[in-house]
């Protein structure tokens, strides 16, 4: 224990000032639209005010089973990636209307990034 902590019950604490800031689980995200669906890709700008957001690598997530939520799909990506429809992806795009941001965690953009391209 160093001097800056303090140990109640067994658990060593640091005054709040002096703690880590959380980091970013990576820069994948899933972003869903208000008119234009759900997407998956990498965060390059963000506008959350003006509601406006842009991607890298993005796959638009048309249909998903193996998560019962995009939440899920964000933490634990698909476990039934054959069944996806995720098309190609695309080198940028622009989102407007964003009405939701979700940090993906690697394990998550793995597995999307995995999911084979859906073409009709």
């Amino acid at each position: 224990m160093n001097t800056n902590e303090i140990e109640i019950n067994g658990v060593a604490y640091v005054p709040k000032s002096l703690a880590q800031p959380l980091q970013p689980l990576s820069d994948a995200v899933i972003v869903r639209c208000e008119t234009a669906g759900v997407f998956f890709g990498y965060l390059k700008n963000c506008n959350m005010p003006q509601g406006v957001v842009e991607l890298t690598n993005a796959r638009r997530l048309w249909y998903w089973r193996g998560a019962s939520s995009l939440s899920q799909l964000a933490v634990d990506g698909t476990k039934k990636p054959s069944e996806c429809k995720f098309p190609a992806s695309v080198q940028s795009i622009t989102l407007a209307k964003v009405i939701e941001i979700i940090p993906c965690t690697a394990e998550s953009a793995k597995s999307i990034t995995g999911v084979p391209v859906w073409k009709q």
